[in-house]
């Protein structure tokens, strides 16, 4: 095995630029197809994994502990629901009082009615001069807020149990909403007419924009599930929420869930249940889903740049061999060995597509920058693993489509190399 001398690597790196600069355009293009290849590869890993974490920030905000029942599977849209599933009944009033009996070991079982846009519902929220449309509104009971850490109170308080119990006409509101009707004053304490009815308002939550272009808390009107019930008897869309504690086992805290809500809904042994019991986590998995698609996309992108690149690498090494033909000659005439030529024209290619790797990696980072000033909330970042795959892409493209020219160099003949013109 011949190993190249630091002297020799710094002759052949000289002659590398010496052969970029020389084809300045022709050159430019080549590295192009490398640069579009890297950087589209590390500036979509780095968006992803900000993405990454904050989907999973999310998540935890929901509470790593908080499971749903429902009537149909989280993510499906009411308008296109299967028949098998718009056939089933609705969850009941009362069903969280038999669950707090019937299954011991989960806390802050809730039950939540809401009234939305996404329901076919209007809602309206007006102070004075001050209107806000397209709101959400939800019914809760008191633990909400617990099972669901990302409702969190900024200013005032949350329902309480003696609002529960006499269905009283409060209302905690979104920050945003709170801006909107009140920008020059503090909402607590005030009244609002939510859909006609008035309200008065005992506390705002802490700004939240939703998950990309979902509902955030931001567009919340939350009222006390006794005056929802009362207020719209026609919302029967409920869906329940409770939390497993840390000690206690999932799966058999689970199945405690289910098998309490078989008995409610009294259903036959051999029947399927006819409820869905989810967790925050599908929420990763629809994420996962997506993510998959765009990692395919990237690296068909990615894999058609390199591919280009590395044809242009090997039709410029192919080039510098023919136009270097007498330089060969006179290389083997005083005594370089096939390896040395092999070598020293591996190493131009590679020079060459580490320049466009360096470029790709730089532009990356750039992106990677841009999208966490635009938005914050995501931390794309570029870490040193994917500027590593990207040096390793990069040399690997090319030794590839390099070693055929450097092979071809190395193995003419040197009196027809000398006699070349």
């Amino acid at each position: 095995m011949t190993f190249m001398t630091l002297a020799q690597a710094r002759e052949n790196f000289a002659a590398a630029m010496q052969t970029l600069l020389s084809s300045k355009v022709r050159s430019a293009l080549t590295v192009l197809g490398i640069v579009i290849g890297v950087s589209s590869v590390i500036s979509m890993a780095a968006i992803i994994q900000g993405l990454n974490k904050f989907v999973q920030d999310r998540v935890e905000s929901l509470g790593s502990r908080t499971y749903f029942l429902t009537r149909f599977p989280p993510g499906t849209d009411p308008a296109r629901m299967p028949d098998k599933i718009r056939v089933r009944r609705y969850i009941g009033y009362d069903y969280a009082e038999i669950l707090r009996a019937a299954a011991p070991h989960v806390e802050n079982v809730n039950t939540v009615g809401t009234r939305g846009f996404f329901f076919g519902d209007s809602n309206r929220i007006v102070s004075g001069d001050h209107t806000v449309e397209k709101v959400i509104v939800r019914g809760a009971e008191p633990e909400y807020t617990t099972a669901l850490p990302l409702f969190n109170i900024e200013q005032g308080r949350f329902i309480s149990a003696f609002d529960q119990e006499h269905a009283r006409p409060v209302v905690v509101l979104g920050a945003a909403i709170a801006e909107s009707l009140f920008p020059d004053r503090d909402p607590l304490g005030q009244t609002v007419r939510l859909n006609g009815a008035i309200y008065e308002v005992i506390g705002v939550f802490s700004h939240d924009q939703g998950l990309f272009l979902g509902p955030g808390v931001d567009i919340f009107a939350i009222i006390p599930l006794s005056n929802f019930k009362k207020q719209y008897p026609e919302a029967k869309e409920l869906i329940m929420l409770f939390t497993v504690p840390k000690d206690v086992n999932v799966e058999a805290a689970q199945a405690e869930v289910i098998q309490a809500m078989r008995r409610i809904r009294k259903i036959p042994a051999d029947k399927e249940n006819d409820f869905e019991l989810s967790s925050p986590d599908f929420l990763s998995n629809l994420w996962n889903q997506l993510t998959g698609a765009l990692v395919i996309l990237t690296s068909v992108i990615s894999s058609i740049g390199l591919l280009v690149g590395g044809v242009g690498v090997m039709n410029i090494m192919l080039i510098s061999v023919t136009e270097r033909t007498q330089e060969i000659g006179v290389r083997k005439a005083i005594g370089a060995r096939k390896a040395d030529v092999r070598m020293q024209f591996l190493f131009e290619a590679v020079v060459l597509t580490l320049i466009g790797g360096t470029i790709g990696i730089l532009i990356g980072a750039g992106v990677s920058a841009a999208v966490r000033a635009v938005a914050p909330s995501i931390p794309a970042t570029l870490s040193y693993w994917w500027v590593s795959i990207g040096f390793a892409m990069s040399v690997g493209v090319g030794l590839f489509f390099g070693y055929y020219p450097a092979n071809l160099a190395a193995n003419l003949d040197p009196i027809t190399c000398l006699r070349y013109e």
